[in-house]
C-alpha cells in the first residue's frame, strides 16, 4: 500500500502540471461537454467525426489543438481516482493488519467531489469561484496523498528532549507559515482564474507605477454572474491589477516570514535529524520566488509559469513534512497478511 500511496503521490503532481498546462493554452473548454470531448471519449480529428461534433455544438468549433491538453488532464485525473479507489479498498480489506482507513476513504470522498468541480469547471464555463476551488482542491489531494505516503513508507526522528523547548516554541510558527502558504496559494488561484497574471507586466513596478490605479472590490468579487463564457476573464483592467499586486504583497508577506522562520529552526534545529526537512523548505522557498519574478519578467512564458504551480506545491508539501516530522515518532513492524508481507508504521 505504500508503494502504491507514493505512485498516486507522483500521478497527484502529474495532474497538477498538466492542470496548470490546460489553463494557461486556453484549453481549459477545448471540450464543451464533460466528461467526454464532443460526446466521443477521445478528440474528434476525422472530418466525420469533427463534423458530427460541431451539429452537437454548433456554438464550440473543433479545435483539436486544445481539445488535447484538456481530454490528457481528464485522463490523468481519472486514473488517479482510480488509483485513490483501489488504496482506500484496499485499506479497508486490510484494516485488521493496521493499515490506515479514514484517510483513504475520505480521499476517495474528496477525489469524487474534486471530479464534480472538473465537470463544473467545463459546464460553468470557467466561472472563477469554481476554477479557483478546482485548483485548490488539487493542491489539497496532493496533501493528502503526500501524508498517507509519510505515514506508511516514511519515520520520523525519535524526538530529543534536549530540542524540546524549540519544538514547542516554533511549531505554532511553523502552523503559522503553513496558512500563509495557503492563502498565497489561493491568491494564485484567484489571480489564474481572472487571467490576471499579466496585469502587471514588469518589476518592481506595476504599469509603470509603484502604486497603480486599482479596485480591490471589483477584483475579488465573488459573485461574478453564472452564464458567461469566462474564458479569457471578464474583469476589468483595475480589477486584474488589484488582483496581481495582492499576489506580489502576498508573496513579500511569505518571504519575510519564511526568511525569519528558517532563521530561527536552523539555529534551535539545524544540527538534527530534521536539518534535511529545513533545508528542503529554504530550497523551495527559493525556487518559487524566482520562478515568479521570472513569469512577469518574461511575460509568462509556459515552461515557467508550469513550473511556478508545480514549486507552490512543492512548497506546500515541505511544509507538510516538516509538520509531520516535528510530532511524534514511528515505529516499523511486519505484518504478515496471507502471502503479502506488509509494512506498518503505527504512531508510538
Amino acid at each position: 500500500m505504500g508503494r502504491g500511496a507514493l505512485i498516486a503521490t507522483l500521478l497527484a503532481v502529474v495532474v497538477v502540471m498538466l492542470g496548470a498546462w490546460t489553463r494557461l493554452v486556453d484549453a481549459g473548454l477545448g471540450c464543451p461537454d464533460w466528461p467526454g470531448c464532443y460526446g466521443f471519449l477521445s478528440v474528434p480529428q476525422t472530418d466525420a467525426h469533427i463534423a458530427i461534433a460541431e451539429a452537437r455544438f454548433p456554438e464550440s468549433p473543433v479545435d483539436v489543438a486544445k481539445g488535447w491538453p484538456e481530454m490528457i488532464h481528464r485522463y490523468a485525473a481519472g486514473t488517479l481516482g482510480l488509483l485513490v479507489f483501489a488504496l482506500a479498498g484496499y485499506g479497508i480489506r486490510h484494516r485488521k493488519a493496521g493499515l490506515p482507513v479514514k484517510l483513504p476513504l475520505f480521499l476517495a470522498g474528496f477525489i469524487m467531489l474534486q471530479g464534480a468541480f472538473g465537470m463544473w469547471t467545463v459546464t460553468l464555463k470557467l466561472w472563477p469561484q469554481v476554477v479557483a476551488l478546482h485548483l485548490l482542491g488539487g493542491f489539497t489531494t496532493l496533501s493528502l496523498l503526500t501524508l498517507l505516503t509519510l505515514r506508511l513508507r516514511a519515520r520520523r526522528p525519535a524526538p530529543d528532549p534536549a530540542n524540546g523547548a524549540a519544538l514547542t516554541r516554533l511549531r505554532p510558527w511553523i502552523y503559522g507559515g503553513l496558512v500563509l502558504v495557503i492563502m498565497q496559494i489561493a491568491l494564485g488561484a484567484w489571480t489564474a482564474s481572472n487571467y490576471a497574471a499579466v496585469a502587471c507586466p514588469e518589476l518592481p513596478t506595476c504599469q509603470g507605477e509603484w502604486w497603480p490605479e486599482m479596485d480591490f472590490q471589483h477584483g475579488f468579487d465573488v459573485t461574478q454572474a453564472v452564464g458567461p463564457n469566462y474564458l479569457g476573464g471578464q474583469l476589468m483592467a483595475d480589477g486584474r491589477v488589484a488582483i496581481h499586486i495582492s499576489h506580489r504583497v502576498g508573496a513579500m508577506i511569505v518571504l519575510v516570514y519564511f526568511i525569519a522562520l528558517l532563521a530561527a529552526l536552523w539555529r534551535s534545529l539545524g544540527d538534527t535529524p530534521y536539518r534535511p526537512a529545513i533545508v528542503l523548505i529554504g530550497l523551495a522557498l527559493t525556487a518559487q520566488i524566482l520562478l515568479g519574478l521570472a513569469n512577469v519578467a518574461f511575460h509568462l512564458p509556459l515552461a515557467v509559469a508550469v513550473a511556478h504551480n508545480a514549486m507552490g506545491a512543492g512548497l506546500l508539501l515541505s511544509i507538510i513534512n516538516l509538520l509531520w516530522r516535528l510530532h511524534g515518532w514511528r515505529y516499523t513492524g511486519a505484518i504478515r497478511t496471507n502471502t503479502t508481507t506488509i509494512t506498518q508504521e503505527a504512531t508510538a
